[in-house]
């Protein structure tokens, strides 16, 4: 994934059979880099993929070992319509993914729905006995960005609300390129609004393979958050792996609010507030890259 257009995205795509289903991926696993063998996992967010990270990954690629992933029913992966979809079985793509790619230890880069994902597979970590511990790839460490990491303080827009609801697949069928960005136009920050490029790039990846029919079913997170949150929390408050919060603080949906929340919660909570909305590495990609990468110098130092 080394480029911002999307039909060199398209290209590069590799496709892997992982829990059943077709799911797209990207590595960039050379040994040799700078001799520095520690490998990044980037998680999405809703309703996007892995084309968010395009300008982290090209700049982190020099220096580590890369893996990104379109998660099933986001951009090119599989988007089966009669399907469950749940947080708990992403994170089972996660790991047969790793593990097929021989990943042994790894740093996770998430967002958003992401976030909630890289939430599950730290409390697996944490809970796993001994045997289990050693068959799996180990989190050395994880960079939240903008997401509902506490569903007590998660805010979704109304259009998410909708599309949950039983008016969902009416809604996603109406659902267009105008109000992909009247939607993302309010969870951007006001000087940081999404381009032309970026919403078109979004909207291909979200209509691919008819993916507006299964946004309803993907809500499903939501509630999967308020079952699975005191599990996670528990998790992140006990671990020892370094945890690391960039926050957009004009996100409405988890911005402010979302960080002074886990700032009560998470002892000896390591956080920036970036003055930017919900997507912050697509906001401020440079700043996303710099603060990132000091934090990923002092976990391996």
């Amino acid at each position: 994934m080394t480029t911002l257009n999307l039909d060199d995205y398209i290209k590069q795509a590799k496709f892997s059979e992982l829990c059943g289903h077709s799911i797209a991926h990207w590595h960039s696993l050379d040994c040799q880099k700078t001799h520095n063998q520690d490998t990044i996992v980037f998680i999405h967010g809703f309703p996007s993929a892995a084309w968010d990270w395009h300008f982290q990954w090209q700049q982190l690629d020099a220096q580590f070992r890369l893996v990104s992933l379109d998660l099933l029913g986001f951009g090119l992966s599989a988007k089966p319509t009669n399907h469950q979809y749940s947080l708990l079985e992403q994170a089972d793509i996660v790991q047969a993914l790793l593990g097929q790619l021989e990943v042994t230890n790894y740093h996770i880069l998430a967002h958003d729905y992401g976030d909630s994902v890289a939430q599950e597979l730290l409390s697996r970590q944490e809970t796993q006995d001994q045997q289990a511990a050693s068959q799996s790839a180990k989190i050395l460490s994880i960079c939240f960005l903008n997401g509902g990491l506490f569903a007590s303080q998660h805010r979704p827009l109304f259009t998410q609300k909708l599309l949950k609801s039983q008016f969902g697949p009416l809604a996603s069928h109406f659902m267009n390129k105008a109000s992909l960005r009247r939607g993302f136009n309010k969870i951007f920050g006001p000087n940081s609004q999404p381009s032309d490029v970026e919403i078109e790039t979004l909207w291909q990846l979200i209509t691919h393979n008819n993916g507006k029919r299964v946004l309803p079913k993907l809500l499903s997170y939501l509630d999967e958050r308020s079952q699975q949150g005191q599990r996670w929390i528990e998790s992140m408050i006990s671990t020892a792996v370094p945890l690391y919060f960039i926050n957009g603080v004009h996100d409405p949906i988890s911005g402010q609010h979302m960080l002074d929340h886990y700032i009560d919660i998470i002892p000896n909570a390591r956080t920036t507030a970036l003055d930017v909305g919900h997507y912050p590495q697509l906001e401020a990609p440079q700043q996303v890259l710099t603060l990132y990468q000091t934090f990923l110098g002092e976990v391996i130092d």
